[in-house]
């Protein structure tokens, strides 16, 4: 306690008073003691108070461990918090009604008493309200009534003339007082209003007759008990929601009693008094602090309906010396609308079970939920969003961020809640923050099974979905199930927008935003023996947006070449339709990460071997020609894929000599047979005059059975909606062997295959027979022609043929002849013997039987307007000499 004089009992100012102005009280000696009286009376006698109560100096201590200057708590809110079922709040809230009253009634009396005992009213006030030091020691409530709640009050009650200012009223009050001695009240009532919203009558008090000792330096403890019952509550109501929008800058109290006052055996007979207090913003109470110890759900079944259990245990903090218990309280859960304008919604009931408060001891509640079928409000889309209310709430929550709900008293409350806590909770909506749970690691594995790669259109617009890479799979993703959740759940339907990165590159975006039906499956996560839950979907035709063609590059690179899996990084928004006990709804924007290992493409070039059928021209020109192919080839790889369309230039030693188109074929792992290609033949065009040489000397080689290869490459427009793609794989070069043409078979003999080792065995047998007739120096050739639907032009001969390296004889031919698809002879070509070499000898002697000839030659060859030079050089032709 002060010494100083000066110190004002009330402040500068009258009703700037903070909670300090506010005591707890106990109950008189002669009241009849309770239970948990004596429980609470016991306690009292080592209390740690060393301030008083009124005192206003800026350093003056705490009494007990209540909370600072600043943290009042004022009826209304302590009424709310009553509303979320902490017990700590309804006694932090009642413990402003025992200093109300207890200052209102002890200013009175010795209002009375000084003012008629010395005649001097102003005096007395100005004593009274400077030296009177009044300490709460304990509040506990004893019970809670029908119309309000039956409270103890206990606290220490002195003068301290020592804080009055001027020594003249110093003087003057020590004297009356001491004269005095001692003041009494009858059985007064106190009500409590509140000016500023309209002189509304908070709440009243019954108090029992008190007797203090108002002499200087006298400490009277006071202990007594209280009704206290609740006044106007919606006027209450209003108080409580400007608490709760923030608009509650000040409060002002005022208590109004008529008090009978007796000195001794003189009556003073009966005061009207009043007195205020002024609470200022920092001295209005925020929500306590609380923590929740365990959250749990689960499905339940009540009254017939199937729903989901939520049990809560709460830890609330209670810095005061309140001693009560709580009965049970029913509310209902709600939670906002689409918009701040319509009412909120209901989500579900929850009651807290009874509670034990003790002073200044941490309060456990518990709290158990009950959700019934989601209503359709709660889960149908608001307009010009694609999320729902319940959208919203569960968002926050997976997040990890702080969410909003809101409780209100139910309309159908427990048996035991008194009815004016009832009509007062029912009106008003009190926001709870509820701590989110961040969701890092939920999905603990996501694969990628049967996996199919598609082109994209070429008629696709360069920014629609269908102008994008598509891939198709089976999706397979291993959730772990919070511990929290203890209900069945199952998923129906999955949807997500992912970003792949390869080595935390990010390679593009795959766009999995249409709903892909899912099926799901309890099971045990490997390892970590904990419950979770294995999603598998079938996803078909999703775009892949390639964002970094560097990257791309890099992972076709790995691919083709690395020989190991390549790893790719998943970042994903999963947005998944559960179904549960309350019905289905959406779980949107669940965080998902995880690894996506995808198989080298394996089996290397020389596997890809293409074979080439079924040829026929389609267009020619001076320099090329048009060609449809039909090709078998066997996929080396696990992959299959769809192709639209794609271009693929054809060159050898980085020359381009044509390209090749193929529109709507699928390729899938393994042989793939019959896929229509068509190829533009045209070297000059391409690559000028070193085009047309480097052309004609590969089909020389080819058509001699030299082993030959092409390369394939991608160009910008290979792919034309997607012109970054293309360029991006065109630094791939894929070399494979020249696909070999199976001329037709001779149906005038029979086939006889040369051995596997002879030389010349596996080039292509063009020249199918030759004949030589000796008399006429003439040759006739059965020539094999590839082209089922096409004739061919030689148009001039100039060849050479020699046995074992010897010349025999030489054949200059330029009249044109034609040469039909299949099996044909040729004219009679002259034939100018080498005479007397061992090459002639050679052929005189297999008259009438065969022998192996060497060929070299140029030829001209037209197909329509196309016209080329060729060679030939070959080996082994089968040839049968006749006169």
């Amino acid at each position: 306690m002060s010494d100083d004089p000066g110190a004002p009992l009330l402040g500068k100012k009258v009703g700037s008073g903070d909670k300090h102005d506010r005591p707890h009280s106990q109950r008189s000696e002669a009241s009849n003691t309770s239970r948990k009286s004596k429980r609470s009376g016991k306690s009292l006698k080592g209390s740690e108070e060393s301030t008083p109560l009124m005192s206003r100096e800026d350093n003056r201590q705490n009494y007990g461990n209540a909370p600072p200057e600043g943290t009042a708590r004022s009826t209304a809110a302590s009424s709310l918090r009553s509303l979320q079922g902490g017990g700590s709040k309804k006694g932090k809230g009642s413990r402003r009604w025992p200093t109300i009253i207890a200052l209102t009634i002890l200013t009175i009396v010795l209002f009375a008493i000084l003012g008629l005992g010395f005649a001097a009213p102003a005096v007395a006030e100005r004593y009274a309200k400077e030296a009177m030091v009044f300490e709460p020691t304990d509040l506990s409530i004893e019970s809670f009534t029908s119309s309000g709640v039956r409270a103890r009050i206990q606290g220490d009650f002195r003068m301290d003339a020592s804080r009055v200012k001027k020594k003249a009223v110093r003087d003057l009050g020590r004297a009356g007082t001491w004269i005095a001695r001692a003041a009494e009240s009858k059985s007064t009532e106190v009500d409590v209003f509140l000016p500023e919203y309209g002189d509304i009558l908070l709440g009243s008090a019954l108090v029992p007759p008190i007797v203090v000792n108002i002499r200087n330096g006298h400490t009277t403890h006071v202990d007594f008990i209280t009704d206290l019952t609740a006044g106007d509550l919606g006027g209450i109501r209003l108080v409580a929601n400007d608490w709760l929008d923030g608009r509650l800058d000040q409060l002002r109290v005022r208590g109004n009693a008529d008090v009978s006052i007796k000195s001794g055996i003189f009556s003073l007979g009966t005061q009207t008094l009043s007195e205020s207090i002024v609470f200022k913003a920092n001295q209005i109470p925020t929500m306590p602090a609380y923590k929740i110890g365990h959250l749990g759900f689960s499905d339940a079944e009540r009254d017939g309906e199937k729903g989901m259990v939520a049990n809560v245990s709460l830890r609330i903090t209670n810095d005061y010396p309140v001693d009560l218990d709580i009965p049970r309280f029913r509310f209902d859960i709600l939670v906002p609308g689409c918009s701040a304008a319509e009412e909120f919604l209901t989500l579900g009931e929850a009651m807290t079970a009874e509670a034990q408060v003790q002073p200044k001891t941490d309060v456990n509640i518990a709290v158990s939920g009950f959700v019934r079928k989601l209503p359709e409000a709660l889960i149908t889309a608001c307009p010009e969003t694609q999320s729902s209310p319940i959208d919203r709430l569960l968002g926050s929550y997976i997040e990890g961020r702080q969410t909003l709900v809101y409780v209100r008293g139910s309309r159908n409350p427990s048996a035991d809640t008194p009815t004016w806590i009832t009509d007062f909770m029912k009106d008003v909506i009190v926001p709870v923050p509820f701590p989110g749970h961040e969701f890092k690691d939920l999905i603990r594995n996501f694969t990628l099974a049967d996996v199919h790669f598609g082109l994209p259109s070429p008629f696709a617009s360069p920014d629609s979905p269908e102008s994008k890479p598509r891939l198709s799979a089976v999706v397979k993703a291993l959730i772990g199930l919070p511990e929290e959740i203890k209900f069945p759940i199952d998923v129906a339907q999955v949807r997500a927008d992912s970003d792949v990165y390869y080595k935390k590159k990010k390679l593009g975006q795959l766009d999995l935003g249409k709903w892909q039906h899912a099926n799901s499956t309890r099971t045990i996560i490997p390892h970590e023996k904990e419950e979770g839950l294995l999603v598998q979907s079938i996803v078909k035709d999703a775009p892949l947006d390639i964002t970094d063609d560097d990257v791309f590059a890099d992972v076709i690179q790995a691919l083709v070449f690395g020989g190991n899996p390549v790893i790719l990084g998943v970042q994903a928004k999963v947005d998944v339709e559960t179904e549960t006990v309350l019905g289905k709804f959406i779980v949107r924007g669940i965080p998902a990460q995880g690894k996506v290992y995808v198989k080298p493409i394996s089996g290397g070039n020389a596997t890809f071997s293409p074979e080439v059928g079924a040829l026929e021209i389609l267009d020619t020109s001076k320099t090329g020609l048009t060609i449809q192919a039909k090709v078998n080839v066997t996929n080396p790889t696990e992959y299959s894929a769809t192709v639209p369309f794609i271009d693929i230039n054809i060159s050898v030693n980085d020359t381009i000599l044509g390209h090749a188109t193929a529109r709507d074929v699928s390729v899938v792992p393994g042989p793939n047979h019959d896929l229509a290609v068509i190829a533009v033949w045209d070297p000059s065009h391409k690559s000028g005059k070193k085009g047309a040489h480097i052309g004609s000397e590969l089909l020389s080689q080819y058509i001699s059975g030299y082993n030959t290869t092409l390369t394939l490459r991608t160009h910008a427009s290979s792919i034309p909606s997607q012109p970054h793609l293309g360029t991006a794989l065109s630094i791939f070069n894929v070399t494979i062997p020249t696909p070999k043409l199976t001329p037709p078979s001779n149906p005038n003999r029979p086939v006889q295959p040369d051995p596997p080792n002879e030389p010349g065995s596996s080039a292509p047998h063009f020249i199918d027979d030759a004949v030589f007739h000796l008399i006429t120096s003439t040759a006739v050739l059965t020539l094999l022609s590839p082209l089922p639907h096409t004739s061919l032009w030689i148009t001039s001969v100039s060849a050479t043929a020699s046995y074992k390296n010897t010349p025999m004889g030489a054949i200059e031919y330029d009249v044109p002849f034609q040469v039909p698809p299949g099996a044909s002879d040729t004219p009679r070509l002259p034939v100018d013997w080498s005479l007397g070499s061992i090459g002639h000898d050679a052929v005189k002697k297999a008259l009438g039987g065969t022998l192996k000839v060497e060929a070299e030659a140029k030829v001209g060859v037209r197909i329509g307007k196309w016209k080329e030079k060729v060679w030939f050089k070959g080996n082994g032709i089968g040839a049968r000499v006749t006169l």
